[in-house]
């Protein structure tokens, strides 16, 4: 007699999570929670992912979660290949990363509105 239960799943390998700094532009949408007097937005973000794919997959489904409509994201890297390019990193700044890999999350760390007449 045979044994016809499945194969053992192989263990999952648990790849290594990195913080990306991306920068996300948003237009307009109703309820999106900017002022009235906005015609968009640029959010400073850093979101957690084993690439950078991820981290902007789930950095845009927060943003849309959120009713925000994002237009464009732009990636800077993680934090070692910022310091590599020779960016100076502020220790809040370092503290919000931490916080995003830690909580395995996307932390919104700065918001810039745009208004009519912005260049």
């Amino acid at each position: 007699m045979t044994d016809s239960s499945p194969p053992p799943k192989p263990a999952k390998i648990k790849r290594k999570h990195h913080v990306f700094t991306l920068l996300v532009e948003v237009g307009r949408k109703t309820g999106d929670g900017l002022p009235k007097d906005a015609t968009g937005a640029a959010l400073m973000c850093y979101a957690s992912g084993v690439d950078e794919e991820e981290a902007v997959r789930e950095t845009v489904a927060v943003l849309k979660q959120a009713d925000l409509n994002v237009l464009e994201v732009t990636g800077y890297g993680t934090l070692e290949e910022r310091e590599a390019e020779g960016h100076d990193i502020e220790e809040d700044e370092r503290a919000l990363m931490a916080r995003a890999l830690d909580e395995n999350s996307v932390v919104v760390a700065q918001t810039t509105v745009f208004r009519e007449g912005d260049q």
